[in-house]
């Protein structure tokens, strides 16, 4: 089980590195064909808008795996360890019923999507490339699924202390 984690984290910033260098090649050849060629590839602009939802949800599902998205800490400046260790297992069932929700109603677009057979450009239909919503919400929802039992049975790594 550890080494298929470690597979998909590996995958997950395999994942994110090719997106970011993908965006970064066609941004700089789109450049080029305009400035130098007057020309343009239609299909580019599109993509890029969607690589960025992608590179967004990618560095969420990142940060989830490493428990570090930005959070509102005040109790926990005033908290024991015993009460942010609670307050960290409410934050997390909370976190997984909201990542959840938006999961399930993103497959609800999607099926919409597939229906009405939108093309984010010529040949490539908009779903395939707003299918990164339901999978990363998912996964978020998941990993602190995870998080909460890991906790519930004192099997979490410790947590930040506050800051002073």
């Amino acid at each position: 089980m550890r080494r298929l984690a470690r597979w998909l984290n590996h995958f997950e910033d395999g994942l994110i590195v090719f997106i970011l260098l993908m965006m970064i090649g066609l941004a700089v050849y789109q450049i080029v064909l305009r400035n130098v060629f007057s020309s343009s590839l239609v299909w580019v602009e599109p993509l890029l808008q969607n690589a960025v939802l992608w590179i967004g949800l990618l560095g969420a599902m990142i940060a989830s795996r490493r428990d570090e998205h930005i959070r509102i800490d005040l109790l926990n400046n005033y908290l024991k360890p015993a009460g942010r260790r609670w307050l960290a297992m409410v934050v997390d069932l909370f976190t997984c019923g909201i990542c959840a929700l938006v999961a399930w109603h993103s497959m609800i677009f999607l099926f919409d999507e597939m229906e009405g057979g939108g093309n984010a450009f010529p040949g490539m239909p908009s779903w395939i490339l707003q299918s990164m919503i339901p999978v990363g919400f998912s996964v978020i929802s998941l990993r602190y699924l995870i998080m909460f039992f890991l906790d519930l049975m004192h099997l979490r790594p410790p947590m930040k202390e506050p800051h002073a």
